[in-house]
């Protein structure tokens, strides 16, 4: 089968979107099957096209930035061939040019499936306003054009305005989760470098440094932890400099995180890669997913501290508190709530032997070839075979 996947960004761009995407075209492509990625070259840097893993991957070039997105003119001529060559079509949303690429696929004849990540919800101000306006007009055009809708959790999908307009054709799958092994040396230098031994306990944070994934709760948690475990440490796995729009939200921060990264309490560690990731979550006690709004749907990477044996503490927000639920492996606080935030990491320092589960179920349940193999048959489906 030729598989189109259509989206914004794709590796090497890093977010909970771009990574699920990478994983399931792998996957499909071990399963035997053509993939395409249709994207953007979000940095001039970037090869019009190449071979990442098997995936054959095109991205068209970007003229402009409106707010976290890009403007490709291009964009609907390439599709258009694209989707002729096709046998199905998947798109990744958010994304602007969704239902053009929806359209197409109707036009050709060719079953269209979203994979709705996150509902929309840019900064304040008058024209993110006008921007999310447009985006959610968009999305709702794809739905309409799409045969199929696929999210993570039917928790999430409940309380999303967007998702909950489409039930009929809505399904949900268990998103595809998978880290290296990083072996016993790399988990055992990863430690050292880091004085895990001195400055325990230790809080994971993996994310980019925004309002909306709630680094400022963490933050304003981090008194009380401190009055309890004062040798405990942050680490904060991600982007934290030069984050898009969110330079004032750093600029209010930064000053009191300097303070405790002084005091040895704090440490950025930039981007990972996945075998850093691998090495990353070993050394943790606990990780966290504050996150303030529906731009979350679940939080892969509390799968992925889970299959370490890392338990999480997660916002109440619907899906993002999914994990924790359904695998008893953690904490829920409330959103927004720094006093939750650490009571939830005090009660997993106290009693670590109580969050622990079975990790190779857990892979079992998120591997990607199990993912995929839920996709290619309801492309079959789709397709009449």
């Amino acid at each position: 089968m030729k598989i189109l996947t259509v989206l914004t960004y794709y590796r090497p761009h890093t977010s909970g979107l771009t990574i699920y995407a990478e994983r399931l075209a792998k996957a499909l492509v071990k399963r035997g099957h053509e993939v395409t990625v249709m994207t953007t070259q979000f940095d001039d840097d970037l090869p019009r096209e190449e071979m990442m893993d098997g995936v054959r991957v095109i991205r068209v070039p970007v003229a402009f930035r409106v707010s976290k997105g890009v403007i490709a003119p291009t964009f609907g001529l390439v599709a258009t061939k694209l989707v002729f060559e096709h046998d199905v079509v998947q798109l990744h949303l958010p994304q602007f040019d969704a239902p053009g690429v929806a359209f197409r696929a109707r036009l050709f004849g060719k079953p269209a499936v979203l994979t709705y990540h996150c509902d929309l919800n840019l900064p304040t101000g008058f024209f993110n306003k006008i921007v999310n306006s447009i985006v959610n007009f968009q999305n709702n055009m794809a739905g309409i054009l799409a045969n199929r809708i696929v999210t993570y959790t039917q928790d999430y999908a409940d309380h999303s305005p967007y998702l909950s307009r489409y039930q009929k054709k809505l399904r949900t799958f268990l998103p595809p989760v998978e880290l290296p092994n990083p072996g016993n040396e790399a988990i055992t230098a990863f430690a050292a470098a880091h004085k895990i031994s001195e400055r325990n306990p230790v809080i994971g944070m993996a994310t980019r440094f925004a309002a909306e994934k709630g680094v400022g709760i963490l933050l304003d948690a981090m008194p009380q932890i401190l009055e309890k475990h004062p040798n405990a440490q942050v680490l904060f796995a991600g982007q934290y400099q030069n984050v898009f729009s969110e330079q004032d939200y750093a600029d209010r921060l930064m000053p009191r995180i300097k303070e405790y990264e002084e005091s040895g309490n704090w440490t950025f560690l930039g981007i990972l890669n996945p075998a850093e990731m691998a090495a990353f979550y070993p050394a943790l006690d606990a990780l966290v997913v504050p996150s303030l709004n529906a731009t979350e749907a679940f939080g892969l990477v509390q799968i992925e501290a889970m299959l370490n044996n890392v338990p999480c503490v997660a916002s109440a927000l619907p899906g993002v508190r999914q994990p924790v639920l359904m695998h008893e492996m953690g904490e829920v606080a409330a959103i927004g709530s720094a006093n939750e935030l650490a009571d939830g990491l005090l009660k997993i320092f106290a009693d670590k032997e109580k969050y622990r589960c079975d990790t190779a179920a857990l892979a079992e349940t998120y591997d990607p070839d199990s993912v995929a193999a839920t996709y290619e048959k309801m492309f079959n489906e789709l397709r009449g075979e």
